[in-house]
């Protein structure tokens, strides 16, 4: 098993851990509904990626609601 031949100082150690620090999370605009969403992910008020309806957000809300109902 490898061992650590000498100690990590103080400076090293934090030079080292530098890029650990959280990046803010870029949000885009939906172009349909204009609310805030992941980049490349479809919108998850209106259901469209790239000008196109790719999910059913009324089926979605439905089950949903469903699911909300059974757990209470």
């Amino acid at each position: 098993m490898g061992l650590p031949s000498q100690k990590r100082t103080k400076r090293s150690k934090r030079e080292r851990a530098s890029h650990f620090a959280l990046k803010p999370i870029t949000l885009a605009k939906c172009p349909e509904c204009k609310a805030t969403v992941l980049p490349h992910i479809a919108c998850k008020s209106c259901g469209t990626y790239r000008g196109r309806k790719v999910t059913n957000t009324t089926k979605r809300t439905e089950r949903r609601t469903r699911r909300l109902k059974k757990i209470k």
